[in-house]
């Protein structure tokens, strides 16, 4: 498997329950599934034709199989043995079941945001300087020190696709706006640097990597720590912690929903852009009962969906849109805010 190429899963499952569920999770987190069967319907030669990087095997009603047992004896690539029934997609179990799954297959077969890394080379070529929306006059005639600290801080949340939704959005955006973000991005940590240039480099926002002891400010992107957790003292400073982020994402756009809205509260929001899988959706609800909002990139203008759809699905989206779309929503929502 190359880095832009993502890994290539053969799922054997025996309910067709199972089967949907286990599609949805791995085509939703960036995997090719090559074949997606029930046993009863495979034999010897159907295995050994079939090119994969692993075999995920989930059998809730087989106790032996001799089809499996052949499988164990002569397969090139590595066999995962599935947990059983998989969890309703919306249920609250559903994401750790996710999480878990997805943590093996990382270590097995490679992590499909790799891909992100060498996306942002084509951004950084980009020439073309897209129109800005223009500040309204609430916002204009409000009196706003460059660089003050935010009050108010929303988290920018991407994966697989992410830096172009990102990028268009911040484009768009013109300066001025009382607020902060913070950006968690899904991309090897070796790509890290490249970011803040990639997504940034056409707008007015000043894209910053992360700096302990000192606040969010208004006009300004903070880059989540790849490797190292975000979260925020009493008195609103950035706290890089030595620890790294709960696996298996990194960063874990979870925990860093969980640390803004616990401190921020009402005055925090979201907008998760084009992603894999469906980190955000565990710590969405609490970002709600905080008073928090929730927004997210429209279906048909994501790379990859799979992300936002989640949060829509989940009901915690309150606004959808594309990138464009949504910064001109934001830029309404802080005017009306301030008249």
């Amino acid at each position: 498997m190359t880095e832009k190429t993502a890994a290539r899963i053969a799922v054997i499952a025996d309910t067709s329950l199972q089967r949907h569920v286990l599609q949805q999770a791995l085509t939703g987190s960036g995997y090719q599934v090559v074949m997606n069967s029930d046993p009863a319907r495979l034999d010897q030669d159907t295995l050994s034709a079939c090119e994969t990087d692993l075999w995920l095997v989930d059998l809730a009603q087989s106790e032996d199989s001799p089809l499996v047992d052949s499988l164990l004896e002569s397969a090139s690539a590595p066999v995962l043995f599935g947990e059983g029934h998989a969890p309703e997609r919306h249920s609250e179990n559903y994401p750790r079941w996710e999480r878990r799954l997805f943590g093996k297959l990382k270590k097995l077969v490679g992590d499909p945001s790799q891909a992100v890394g060498p996306s942002l080379e084509a951004l950084l070529a980009e020439a073309q300087r897209p129109s800005r929306l223009d500040l309204p006059a609430a916002l204009a005639d409000t009196p706003l020190v460059a660089g003050e600290p935010a009050r108010q801080v929303w988290l920018l949340a991407a994966s697989l696709g992410g830096p172009a939704a990102v990028k268009a959005f911040l484009d768009a955006l013109p300066g001025g706006l009382p607020i902060g973000f913070v950006y968690a991005q899904h991309i090897d940590a070796s790509f890290e640097n490249a970011l803040p240039q990639a997504v940034g480099r056409h707008s007015q926002w000043h894209v910053n990597p992360a700096r302990h002891g000192d606040a969010v400010r208004c006009g300004e992107v903070v880059v989540v720590p790849i490797s190292h957790e975000l979260g925020f003292a009493d008195d609103g400073a950035m706290q890089i912690a030595e620890r790294g982020w709960p696996e298996p994402y990194s960063p874990s756009i979870d925990q860093m929903m969980l640390n803004l809205a616990q401190h921020f509260g009402a005055m925090s929001g979201v907008i998760a852009f084009s992603g894999m899988g469906s980190d955000g959706s565990a710590a969405a609800a609490y970002v709600r009962r905080q008073g928090g909002l929730i927004w997210t990139q429209r279906a048909d203008s994501c790379a990859c969906p799979s992300m936002p759809d989640s949060l829509r699905e989940g009901g915690y989206s309150s606004h959808s849109g594309d990138p464009r779309e949504l910064a001109e929503t934001l830029v309404n929502h802080l005017a009306e805010q301030c008249s």
